[in-house]
């Protein structure tokens, strides 16, 4: 075999460890695979004497892991700290700037600094491999970048939050409502202290954002998606999609619809949707993520499996370091930056489809005339209507389905029916997936 590829590891949580541990147990497998040996030799963390069940004698300690980039000894820093901005940031730019490979977990530092690092990388000739910050152990970023790589991609989508997906399935199973599955979540540990980025969307948009970027060949726009997350799901909406035919899931979808076309740019939403049982997202169940992307020659690809913890990621980072031990490497979003277009967003009010709408309004007569009107005059046609049981607000719960129409016709709707004394609360309107 030839030289050791020598990696110093920032970070040593729980990826980190696993990162440690898989290299270790599978080293035999991980040498014959990559061809070379891939070899650990400095790590940096912010507590020196935390024991993390592993031997980190047999590496060189760095307090300050940005001195990670300057070590002679080193041909890949493995960033594990996470934050799109701060120490991670300046690791990858001194890191690259000093020649020397790059791999990364931190899918919100790609999703904000990505293309900038890559047009670095590319400079410098090294690698920026990041498998790891989408979909955990799902090689998702391999089959798009090289698996569909002679296909024109239509539209990528999926689950990509487990935490979210996890609530939803644990509401759907036993009934229960958002607030008490989320606070049994993380007591669990599924979810974090602070759980806002995973139930507002924000850990699934950074994800789509770079789905995108590799499914069209885009320059990633973060900051174009429109994000809406899970904190307004309530038990009975998870019951009457049921009823209907769907499951309620978290859903982040991107396209590219070309110049002249009704909804021409790029496309990105992060929503909660019915989703038909039909389709195989209804069926990706507690933490699981998925992503299925649509070719032109290929058809529709289904990537699924566990998208975090220490194992699934571990997994995705020592992939990309057989990778770099192997020289195979190329364009970090598949082509060079330069053909990377900078695509406007595409605004949804052309987009067409159906809806479901859930509103909790005052037990007296004439409110249902009231809605049906301000339907009626957006232009919206209602296939189905149901009016039930007590809401958490005192009043009734009306649920609707659209017939298929441009999604500006609902949204024109709901503003029409704002402020009004009949509602007791925020409509949800959720988006049924389109098959």
């Amino acid at each position: 075999m030839g030289q050791a590829l020598r990696v110093a590891l920032a970070g040593l949580g729980t990826v980190g460890a696993g990162v440690v541990k898989l290299l270790d147990v599978n080293r035999e497998i991980v040498e014959r695979r990559a061809g070379r040996r891939i070899e650990i030799v400095a790590v940096s963390a912010r507590d020196r004497s935390r024991d993390r069940g592993i031997d980190l004698s047999r590496f060189a300690w760095c307090d300050d892991a940005a001195e990670l980039a300057s070590r002679d000894d080193v041909d890949v820093v493995v960033e594990l700290i996470g934050g799109a901005d701060g120490p991670a940031l300046t690791l990858a730019r001194r890191t690259i700037a000093a020649g020397r490979h790059f791999v990364t977990a931190n899918k919100a530092m790609i999703a904000h600094h990505g293309i900038g690092l890559a047009g670095d990388a590319e400079t410098a000739g090294v690698a920026l491999k990041y498998e790891a910050a989408v979909a955990g152990g799902i090689p998702v970023i391999k089959g798009l970048r090289e698996g569909a790589a002679a296909n024109a991609i239509g539209r990528v989508y999926g689950i990509l939050n487990g935490t979210c997906n996890y609530i939803l399935t644990t509401m759907e199973a036993e009934g229960r409502d958002f607030a008490e599955v989320l606070g049994e979540a993380q007591r669990l540990g599924y979810a974090e202290a602070d759980p806002s980025f995973d139930i507002d969307g924000v850990d699934a948009a950074h994800k789509l954002s770079i789905l995108a970027s590799l499914a069209f060949g885009t320059r990633i726009d973060f900051d174009a998606a429109a994000v809406t997350g899970i904190r307004h799901v309530i038990a009975a909406d998870i019951a009457q999609a049921q009823a209907l035919g769907y499951r309620v899931r978290l859903v982040g979808l991107a396209e590219a619809s070309p110049e002249g076309s009704s909804t021409a740019g790029l496309f990105q939403r992060v929503h909660a949707c019915l989703v038909p049982h039909a389709h195989p997202l209804a069926h990706v169940a507690g933490s699981l993520n998925a992503v299925v992307a649509e070719g032109n020659f290929v058809g529709r690809l289904l990537f699924q499996g566990r998208g975090a913890g220490e194992g699934p990621t571990a997994s995705a980072v020592v992939a990309d370091l057989i990778d770099i031990a192997r020289g195979e490497y190329g364009p970090a979003f598949a082509m060079p930056v330069a053909s990377l277009a900078a695509m406007a967003p595409a605004h949804s009010g052309d987009r067409r489809g159906r809806a479901y709408l859930r509103f909790s309004v005052a037990d007296r007569p004439g409110v249902l005339a009231e809605i049906a009107a301000a339907m009626r005059d957006a232009g919206v046609s209602i296939e189905s209507l149901i009016q039930r049981g007590a809401t958490p607000e005192g009043g009734v719960l009306v649920a609707m389905v659209t017939h298929e129409g441009p999604e500006r016709a609902v949204t024109d709707a709901l503003a029409r029916l704002e402020g009004s004394s009949s509602l007791l609360g925020t409509p949800m309107m959720m988006h049924i997936l389109d098959v």
